[in-house]
């Protein structure tokens, strides 16, 4: 806590209009106000750097929510405001999240986060935009500089046609590459369906406990070479029981094998792979599959160009979604856009000046007798 005491000072001249004032100095305390700057740039790092709620910092300096958020938008904005904050961006992907849940007088309220993916640096939020359409990601991209929308060469989305669009019209020379983590839930989604389709058929239920397919619903969605031999035969052991007309079988087929094109260590053997797949599922006489295959024959252009991209990814995009999901259960929900915006902002999408803490040397095994 600083403490102050101003002088008044008293002007001599009868024709001075001012005759007295205090003592100011505006570049350390603004008029009137209970932070110093040093303080509100304190905090302002605190709560975007750290990711520390306002009102634990205001409880921290003893003043009011208010007084802090103050500062941090004073503080804060020009940073995000900041052109030169979207400098050296080369890739871009997009995902949608809920920023506000369903309450009896709303629903739910969605935001659309551009996460730049530029490869060899680490991901950072460079804006968030409220909705989930196209038309947002698209408006968003029509207000950039037609300079920066020319350097992007890879944009990473998720199989949603309103964001192809937009990055057709706004970034047509870039790559467009369909997320290979959607490509895979796809197949996995598929088996689940079949799943749940051929326990009802047989059982006239859903799964329940102790039923075969049901008790392998779980290894069913992973990768069948990173089972155990005993979990694999497991699966085989329920699919012969419960799968009497083998679409089961053909549908955990199929999601392999779209894992497998992207475990392929070669990029154009798997390329090669991911293309004889598509006319294959398009043809498989289990509608479940059949309907994987049409979607990936649909998005053909983007799904194959992630071989020849050098296997980019949207999962930096996810990574940031995960933190601003922290930052909005540390704030338990946000009621204002701006702040909410602000917030993420200062967090993902500011790079902050950090200490880091040096490394304690110690003795290799090899030197300790």
């Amino acid at each position: 806590m600083l403490v102050w005491a101003k002088r008044i000072w008293r002007c001599r001249n009868p024709r001075c209009e001012t005759v007295t004032w205090s003592e100011q100095a505006p570049s350390m305390v603004a008029p009137r106000a209970s932070l110093t700057q040093r303080a509100k740039r304190w905090a302002t790092a605190a709560v975007g750097g750290d990711g520390e709620t306002v009102a634990a910092m205001a409880r921290r300096l003893g003043t009011g929510w208010r007084t802090i958020m103050r500062a941090v938008t004073e503080v804060g904005t020009p940073m995000v405001a900041d052109e030169q904050r979207l400098t050296g961006v080369s890739g871009v992907g997009v995902d949608e999240h809920a920023w506000q849940h369903p309450n009896r007088l709303r629903g739910t309220q969605w935001a659309t986060g551009i996460v730049d993916i530029t490869p060899g640096r680490p991901a950072r939020l460079l804006d968030v935009v409220p909705g989930r359409s196209g038309a947002s990601y698209a408006d968003w991209l029509a207000r950039r500089d037609p300079g920066w929308r020319a350097q992007i060469r890879l944009a990473a989305l998720d199989p949603f046609r309103g964001y192809l669009t937009a990055l057709r019209t706004h970034l047509p020379a870039a790559t467009h590459v369909l997320d290979a983590f959607h490509v895979t839930r796809l197949g996995m989604q598929a088996v689940d369906e079949v799943r749940r389709r051929v326990q009802q058929e047989q059982l006239g239920r859903r799964g329940h406990k102790g039923d075969p397919l049901y008790e392998t619903r779980r290894a069913l969605r992973r990768r069948a070479d990173r089972l155990s031999d005993r979990a694999l035969q497991r699966v085989k052991s329920a699919m012969a029981v419960g799968d009497p007309d083998g679409e089961l079988t053909v549908a955990w087929w199929a999601a392999q094998q779209i894992c497998l094109a992207y475990a392929i260590p070669d990029p154009a053997t798997g390329k090669q792979h991911a293309e004889q797949l598509i006319d294959t599922l398009v043809d498989c006489p289990v509608p479940e599959v059949a309907k994987v295959g049409r979607t990936l024959r649909t998005w053909r252009t983007e799904y194959l160009a992630y071989f020849d991209t050098g296997r980019p990814s949207n999962g930096p995009t996810e990574a940031i979604n995960l933190v601003v999901e922290k930052i909005r259960r540390a704030a338990h929900g946000f009621r204002n856009w701006r702040n909410y915006r602000l917030r993420l902002l200062l967090h993902c999408g500011v790079q902050w000046d950090r200490h880091l803490t040096p490394r304690i040397r110690r003795r290799r095994p090899r030197f300790v007798t």
